[in-house]
């Protein structure tokens, strides 16, 4: 059967979008949505489609099989929830939104419609990732004990001149938190177990001046299985370093640096690679957006929620948003 899709959102990451429709057998690119003249003109040129600035209006008009959203923080939660109630799937991209309350009206929206969501935490895909699911999914290794991550990356202050809405509260609803070190969080409380307390702070190291959002941030958290994780990010490193997840249990240490490796109790180590990512040259990117909609588009006709719905991703932005409530009391207003 082939599926209509549309993209709202011309920006950095709608590349992977397009490369994953295109790539995939049975689904056809309708149409796209861009308020900048500019990346409406590039993306008609590159694609040939029809091209909108208004995405009520594409969504009306076209009426797609599924929406990708790949627009400013902000704006996802209404744009979800606008194509949720006209019975039209989504791909959305993290974070579910600026604020915790847009969340939570996604979340019921989600709830309410015919159609189905799935949020883009593509690293739990990821090789290596699905490895350590696998592992502590099956209780072989024991209680898990505790947990760190870390996540050391290098943003300069053009990235932000370039897209102002990253670096401001009202736009963006958070820095490092919600624009790169997220995925990594998705990570640690899907893998460890569920959050139940949020030690942390946030704040700028290097981008004062810049943004009034945070770069720099570092957390505890306990787990309700009683384990604890540790977990430190930064902007103001030198390079894009690898993300790093080490989890600890009571017969392995599983140490995450691109590629997994598990050291057993009784001496063996086992290694599992990571696929290599070529997106826009954009490595930090990781290898599994077109697994994710590939596997989103796979099961559309499956009874129930997508595996990564609303719900699952509202987790991530909890703890985030504890975390800007430890850390700036003004910035309650897009918590």
């Amino acid at each position: 059967m082939m599926r209509t899709a549309a993209v709202i959102g011309c920006g950095d990451v709608s590349a992977v979008h397009f490369g994953a429709i295109s790539a995939s057998p049975g689904i056809e690119l309708a149409a796209v949505c861009d308020p900048d003249l500019d990346r409406r003109s590039a993306a008609v040129a590159h694609h040939g489609v029809a091209a909108y600035e208004d995405y009520e209006t594409l969504l009306d008009a076209v009426h797609p099989d599924v929406v990708h959203i790949c627009t400013p923080h902000h704006q996802h939660a209404a744009m979800a929830i606008a194509a949720l109630e006209r019975g039209i799937n989504v791909i959305l991209e993290k974070p579910l939104s600026h604020t915790l309350a847009g969340g939570k009206r996604l979340v019921q929206a989600a709830a309410r419609s015919s159609a189905r969501i799935g949020v883009c935490f593509q690293n739990r895909y990821n090789a290596p990732v699905q490895a350590m699911a696998s592992l502590l999914g099956d209780g072989g290794l024991g209680a898990v004990t505790g947990a760190a991550g870390t996540v050391m990356w290098s943003r300069t202050p053009a990235y932000y001149l370039d897209r102002p809405w990253r670096g401001q509260w009202s736009t963006g609803g958070g820095g490092l938190l919600m624009n790169q070190a997220i995925h990594t969080l998705d990570l640690l409380q899907w893998l460890v177990g569920e959050v139940t307390e949020v030690r942390g702070h946030a704040g700028t190291r290097a981008l004062a001046g810049v943004i009034e959002v945070e770069d720099t941030a570092d957390l505890s958290l306990t787990h309700a299985n009683g384990a604890r994780s540790v977990f430190y990010a930064t902007l103001a490193n030198a390079v894009n370093a690898p993300v790093t997840l080490d989890i600890y249990t009571e017969k392995a240490v599983l140490n995450l640096r691109g590629a997994l490796t598990v050291s057993y109790a009784d001496g063996r180590v086992d290694v599992v690679p990571e696929r290599e990512a070529v997106t826009d040259g954009r490595a930090y990117w990781g290898a599994s957006h077109a697994l994710l909609i590939q596997d989103f588009y796979r099961t559309l006709d499956e009874p129930g929620a997508f595996w990564i719905s609303p719900s699952e991703a509202l987790k991530s932005l909890r703890i985030i948003k504890d975390v800007y409530a430890q850390s700036y009391p003004a910035a309650v207003p897009f918590g």
